[in-house]
């Protein structure tokens, strides 16, 4: 929820960001339906694995979920306050200020260095976040690729400087597309134990994911066929 759009009703000890009863239709030549009647509550510290086949709906619901799209029917709720209402601009000023963003294919921009990278989510790329978007690639093992721009650096180092990024503004709910799609094992479980440190200290953090490595680190597997959640979500111990 943004600071400045949100009341203060929203709180803590309810669901960083939830689901309520929400489907979405895409309308065409024939109506798809891709998602139906879907629940889910992520609470801060929790770490849920999104998991089915493709065109099961599972980036339908990470886009519902980053405020990037509107359900067809339905509510979204961010710290227990219906967002689903908020004009484009309230929606644009709640995701800088508390959704991170993961992307499968970086969304980096390719001349500017990875701590610009990093610091492009902030309003001023100021002395404060310049120092914590180093710290925030130094933490993913980045220290000495600082003023590299993108085509200086591996897929495995783009996707980290993406997650730093995704990290920058300090969020309340972290999303990812993939977040080992492009890394091996020994860097996806480097990035995963970042994430899962940062999901302890109390972010909220949904991947959509192929990878079972995602599913070993995360608290709960939600499974989507044809749009629907199946069954109960699988938890694991962590």
């Amino acid at each position: 929820m943004s600071r400045k759009v949100l009341s203060e009703h929203g709180r803590q000890d309810k669901p960083a960001v939830s689901l309520t009863g929400v489907t979405k239709e895409y309308e065409g030549a024939e109506t798809v339906r891709a998602l139906v009647d879907v629940e889910l509550q992520v609470r801060r510290s929790e770490f849920i694995a999104v998991v089915g086949p493709s065109g099961s709906g599972k980036s339908t619901m990470l886009n519902l979920l980053g405020l990037l799209d509107g359900p067809t029917d339905g509510t979204i709720r961010l710290e227990g306050e219906d967002v689903t209402g908020l004009s484009r601009a309230e929606l644009t000023e709640a995701r800088r200020e508390y959704i991170g963003f993961v992307f499968q294919d970086f969304h980096l921009l390719p001349t500017l260095t990875a701590v610009e990278n990093v610091t492009l989510p902030t309003a001023y790329a100021d002395g404060r976040y310049v120092d914590r978007a180093v710290d925030l690639l130094e933490r993913v093992g980045l220290g000495d690729r600082l003023d590299h721009t993108p085509d200086q650096l591996s897929g495995g180092q783009k996707q980290r400087v993406a997650i730093a990024r995704a990290l920058i503004n300090e969020p309340a709910v972290l999303l990812a597309d993939e977040p080992t799609g492009n890394l091996d094992r020994d860097t996806g479980t480097q990035i995963l134990e970042e994430v899962r440190d940062i999901c302890d200290r109390g972010v909220a953090v949904v991947a959509v994911t192929h990878d079972e490595l995602v599913t070993e680190y995360a608290d709960q597997r939600v499974q989507l066929v044809d749009g629907r959640m199946q069954g109960d979500t699988d938890e694991f111990v962590t």
